[in-house]
């Protein structure tokens, strides 16, 4: 892979590229690590009982994770930004746009966090309007990604080879490709916040996707010129969700929070939209669609027949439920997430 760029870029040009996405990594990371410490001791001493815990969950959980603040996505977030600045190029529409989407997801899920801890309460902003925001920020997102794309894939969604009988087969959505790509911005959100229920899961897994798209945007860069710079943005979240994970693993020190899922994971959907990338999006991210997936067949189960279908939801509470002790859980989910990434790089390369 690396032959191949290298002979297909100037290799000064590539060379500090690297050099760049290398330090960007570094970046977040080392100040993660710092700074992580500071960040905790300030959260809990504004947070008092920290984050609510769900009643209705593990009753494990009410003993071992009370009074750990939240809002841990402030870490992850300035640090990213932070990086970028360093290390991207903001005049960029692919990054600008990338770091939009971050901010005002990450607003949207400080908002709901602050609702939470304030109100000591598990539901906070309402389903419908986060919903809304979450949908109005990625309509604006798609346009502006479609607009900067150029025109012979402005609509498409690319098969990866994976896929029997379609081999690098593109279909043309036309303009059914904005409400689809809408859609997996938001489901994306949606769906690394809902994985974010144990010590370190959603971080790992984050940290291994990223990994991932820093390839998938120097690939794409062939056919799609700028997607390079993104790859400075999967670098700086990669090492800021690793860093994050120092303190996040097992016993936690702090919690994410809908301040970090909401905004990663929309970051993740918006870079699968700017890089093509949608359907690989569903291979090397398929543990977070299981968790989406495990609440709504929970949700409509439960309304058709009055029982659950699964013993908790999202997934990874059943698998507690079955007495499975919780980092037995989170190891297997990284690997089946390392394995994953390793599959998409076969079913793009």
């Amino acid at each position: 892979m690396i032959n191949y760029l290298m002979s297909n870029l100037d290799i000064y040009v590539f060379s500090s590229l690297i050099l760049r996405i290398v330090l960007a990594f570094l970046t977040t990371f080392i100040l993660s690590i710092v700074f992580g410490n500071k960040v905790i001791s300030f959260m809990r001493n504004r947070q008092g009982k920290g984050q609510p815990i769900r009643q209705d969950g593990p009753q494990s959980h009410l003993l071992t994770k009370k009074g750990t603040p939240t809002m841990g996505g402030v870490m992850i977030i300035g640090t990213v930004l932070l990086s970028c600045m360093l290390w991207a190029k903001w005049t960029n529409i692919f990054v600008l746009t990338s770091l939009a989407v971050l901010v005002i997801y990450a607003i949207v899920g400080f908002f709901d966090d602050y609702e939470k801890v304030t109100k000591q309460t598990s539901n906070a902003m309402s389903a419908k309007m986060k919903l809304f925001l979450q949908f109005s920020v990625s309509f604006i997102c798609v346009l502006i990604v479609t607009y900067a794309t150029p025109t012979e894939f402005q609509h498409n969604v690319k098969f990866p080879s994976i896929y029997p009988f379609i081999s690098n087969f593109t279909l043309n959505l036309s303009w059914f490709y904005i409400p689809f790509a809408m859609v997996v911005i938001a489901g994306a959100s949606n769906a690394v916040n809902l994985t974010d229920g144990l010590d370190g899961l959603a971080a790992g897994l984050l940290t291994t996707i990223f990994i991932f798209f820093i390839i998938t945007c120097l690939e794409t860069s062939f056919t799609i010129s700028g997607t390079q710079e993104v790859a400075i943005i999967c670098s700086a979240v990669a090492g800021a969700c690793l860093g994050f994970l120092w303190f996040n693993a097992s016993p936690a020190k702090i919690f994410m929070g809908d301040t970090g899922s909401l905004a990663l994971g929309a970051l993740l959907g918006t870079i699968s939209v700017i890089t093509k990338s949608e359907l690989i999006l569903a291979i090397v991210g398929a543990i977070f669609v299981v968790e989406a997936l495990s609440v709504m067949i929970q949700i409509f189960w439960f309304k058709k027949t009055g029982k659950r279908f699964f013993k908790m939801a999202p997934i990874h509470h059943h698998f507690e439920q079955m007495g499975i002790p919780e980092n037995t859980i989170v190891i297997r989910f990284w690997i089946i997430g390392i394995l994953l990434a390793a599959f998409g790089l076969v079913a793009v390369y």
